[in-house]
């Protein structure tokens, strides 16, 4: 397909999006006035430096090319959005200061530009090839999602106490062996995401974040959890499993709007009876763990789904009343208990 294909751009609009484009059609001066730019999923190997010079151009979407490198943008004031995931690059251009979304999932970039424009409030750079992150980056002020998983990154600098408006961070599969304490003063209310990392600690700090929803801490090396975990009054799902975890704190109780905790592949030989006060919980996963009794759980009246596979347990408690799905493989319970007879008179699934 070439320029020849296409019409003049309607609207300021230029959309080839998925149309197997190996170059890209138009002139700089047929292209003058276009705001959008849309090439995503093509075969393009290039882009002409004229791009750098549509000066009306607001936003340049270029995912699931084949590009290796970009031509300058420093020079497109009015651009506010480029997106280039899925490429080959490997270096980001100069870019210009008014930019607000700029995102580089799954590329092979080494080094983000150490200049940043202050207007960025979303920053994707997600399996690229990152080692460290530029200074610039803790300044940005306004930034409000930030997304560096799946690189290499071994520290974060308590620098990024910096970025007074992130809501959401994202630093899962990397190599770090610590959060620093300063993390935790930030106003973070979507997710934390730094499963897949070296952890081996959480800090206290940890409950100062009393607006998060969503905490994913699994596949690390954690022994223990703080008290301060019971601080964290918006958690809705908590993930921890592929831990080291030997027990939980007792203080997990007081999450009153918990509704999903994931807790397989730990070492826990017990629960804190106050789990029985997590009465917004829905789902309940403690798999491959060592629990050999647990408690009370009939309080926990909106629990759907309990999974106890692969643990140690001889004997039941008293069971949630409005259990769908009770997953008790892998255990060696005596008899036939009570509470199951019951649970599947009401139509529960039970898996033993």
């Amino acid at each position: 397909m070439t320029s020849e294909d296409h019409a003049e751009p309607a609207a300021g609009e230029l959309r080839a999006p998925a149309a197997g484009l190996t170059e890209l059609p138009g002139t700089a001066s047929a292209l003058a006035g276009v705001r959008l730019v849309d090439l995503a999923w093509n075969a393009l190997a290039g882009l002409p430096a004229w791009v750098g010079g549509l000066a009306a151009l607001e936003e340049l979407r270029l995912d699931g090319n084949r590009l290796r490198a970009l031509p300058d943008l420093s020079g497109l004031q009015a651009l506010r959005a480029l997106h280039a995931d899925g490429n080959l690059l490997t270096e980001v251009p100069p870019l210009p200061p008014g930019l607000e979304t700029l995102s580089l999932y799954g590329n092979a970039v080494e080094r983000l530009p150490g200049r940043l424009g202050d207007r960025l409030r979303h920053l994707s750079a997600g399996r690229n090839r990152l080692t460290e992150l530029p200074a610039a980056l803790w300044k940005l002020t306004g930034l409000r999602t930030l997304n560096v998983a799946e690189n290499a990154l071994t520290e974060l600098p308590p620098a990024v106490g910096g970025l007074t408006a992130l809501r959401m961070l994202d630093v899962g599969h990397n190599r770090l062996t610590s959060l620093p304490a300063e993390l935790f003063d930030l106003p973070l209310t979507d997710y934390l995401y730094a499963s897949d990392n070296l952890l081996t600690e959480v800090p206290a700090a940890l409950g100062r974040l009393d607006r998060l929803a969503y905490l994913g801490l699994t596949d690390n090396r954690l022994r223990a959890l703080p008290e301060s975990l019971g601080r964290m009054a918006a958690l809705t799902e908590l993930r921890l499993y592929g831990n080291r975890l030997e027990s939980l704190p007792e203080s997990l109780g007081r999450l009153r709007a918990l509704r999903e905790l994931h807790l397989k592949g730990n070492r826990l030989t017990a629960l804190p009876p106050s789990i029985a006060d997590l009465g917004e919980l829905r789902v309940l996963d403690l798999r491959d763990n060592l629990l050999r009794e647990l408690p009370d759980l009939s309080r926990l009246a909106r629990l759907g789904h309990l999974d106890l596979r692969d643990n140690r347990l001889r004997e039941l408690p008293a069971l949630p009343p409005a259990l769908e799905k009770l997953d008790l493989r892998w255990n060696k319970l005596d008899g036939d208990p009570p509470a199951l007879r019951d649970l599947a008179a009401r139509g529960c699934v039970i898996l033993r």
